[in-house]
């Protein structure tokens, strides 16, 4: 079982997980490739082979009016390549996850193109890697805009559209409000697209009554031959949140304390939740993207637990 963490550092200063520079500067995926680089030093010196990598590893490429990012894979082809061969001389798990505002099964034509076109960059990015078919991009289903099984048919149709390239590395997840287990379970007997169950989206979003165990074994039964699945995990928020109210009257802006929301992620693993969804989902094989605030340390920390405990992880 591989623990992977998503995107950004916070066990060493100073390492940046994509050139963020804004367009007047020129940013580009040559400087990213050196951040990613560091970041591959990072993992290496720790042991950690699964690592999310930045949706933004590659400015402004997708954006319709500066063609001028259009090019930044095909500029870096070389650099691309032997950064992929570094990932698999350190047998790193690579993945991405687009944003929020990456949606398939939009009413909105123009939300559906920008999405396709975000998808296609994702591919492109991790065919130039070379990475095989466990390099996935992990995606929502989407909105319900009034009528959900209009847009879940949507996904659907659209799905069978993408480029075959898209598809082989596109997978869903479930998540904590539209989509739960059985919703992406019926999108995956329509598409055959790979399924990642988060654990605390289904704890929050469970419309079939589904166990961890019952939920975790549908979805990784539907990966491919010869990929191994892999699942999110977190553990909820249970500390009280910060939240600034205005006054609509005087404009006054105060901070007052609220109860955390049960779909926010803590800042570690809870060692003795997680040791229990292992024994839940005993015999079911699965790398686990560990989703949590404080990121690297927070794998590290449920890492040694786990050692501590007899159970290994790498």
């Amino acid at each position: 079982m591989r623990l992977g963490f998503a995107v950004k550092v916070l066990g060493k200063p100073g390492l940046k997980s994509n050139d963020s520079r804004r367009l007047q500067s020129g940013p580009h995926l040559r400087v990213s490739i050196e951040y990613l680089h560091r970041i591959f030093d990072y993992l290496a010196e720790q042991k950690i082979t699964m690592y999310r990598i930045s949706s933004e590893i590659a400015p402004y490429i997708t954006h319709p009016d500066l063609p001028q990012f259009h090019d930044q894979i095909s500029e870096c082809q070389e650099e691309l390549a032997a950064l992929g061969d570094r990932a698999r001389t350190l047998n790193l798990r690579l993945s991405m996850h687009p944003s929020q505002y990456i949606v398939l099964n939009s009413p909105l034509e123009s939300v559906y193109e920008a999405s396709v076109r975000d998808f296609i960059y994702h591919s492109n990015f991790l065919d130039a890697l070379g990475l095989g078919p466990e390099a996935v991009i992990v995606t929502h289903g989407g909105g319900v805009y009034g009528d959900k099984p209009a847009a879940m048919g949507r996904f659907v149709e659209r799905y069978k559209r993408l480029p075959e390239s898209v598809q082989r590395r596109l997978v869903l997840e479930n998540d904590e409000k539209s989509y739960s287990v059985p919703d992406i379970l019926s999108i995956n007997q329509h598409t055959g697209i790979p399924l990642v169950v988060d654990n605390l989206h289904h704890a929050v979003n469970n419309t079939g009554s589904l166990s961890n165990r019952e939920a975790t074994e549908a979805c990784v039964g539907t990966w491919r031959p010869g990929v191994h699945p892999k699942i999110h995990y977190s553990t909820p928020r249970t500390e009280d949140r910060i939240v600034s109210r205005r006054n609509r009257k005087t404009g006054e802006v105060t901070q007052v304390r609220s109860a955390p929301l049960a779909s926010q992620h803590a800042d570690c693993v809870n060692t003795d939740e997680f040791v229990a969804f292992l024994g839940e989902t005993a015999s079911l094989e699965y790398d686990v993207m560990v989703e949590a605030k404080k990121k690297d340390l927070a794998l590290l920390s449920l890492r040694s637990e786990l050692a501590r405990r007899g159970i290994s992880s790498s």
